[in-house]
């Protein structure tokens, strides 16, 4: 750990000051983000950098799919519409989401130490 604190720190403070290179080189130094974090990241990237936004949805929605226990169909439809609208410009739509995620409980919720 270094005198800045640990990655996990530097990562939620980099998201606060909607840092994205700061949030990413955190993201590394962690090993890789939980869906919530990767969805907190998501939601900085699509205001600050929205045209990386789309492609990075994508992603998180894959990680979704695979990561879930029992995704249904009309599940999945409805996280890939909040997720166009988060790309679009709506901020609500991360609430919507992280409750999403929180009740299809996928294997990793938690933040990574």
């Amino acid at each position: 750990m270094t005198s800045q604190g640990s990655a996990l720190g530097r990562f939620t403070r980099a998201l606060a000051q909607k840092n994205v290179r700061g949030a990413e080189i955190a993201a590394k130094e962690m090993g890789g983000l939980s869906l919530l974090d990767a969805l907190d990241y998501l939601a900085v990237l699509a205001e600050v950098q929205p045209e990386r936004a789309q492609a990075a949805a994508i992603r998180w929605h894959g990680r979704l799919e695979l990561e879930s226990f029992a995704l249904t169909l009309v599940e999945s439809q409805l996280a890939l519409a909040a997720l166009a609208s988060l790309c679009a410009g709506d901020r609500e739509a991360v609430a919507i989401l992280h409750c999403f995620v929180r009740r299809v409980r996928p294997t990793l919720v938690r933040r990574m130490a």
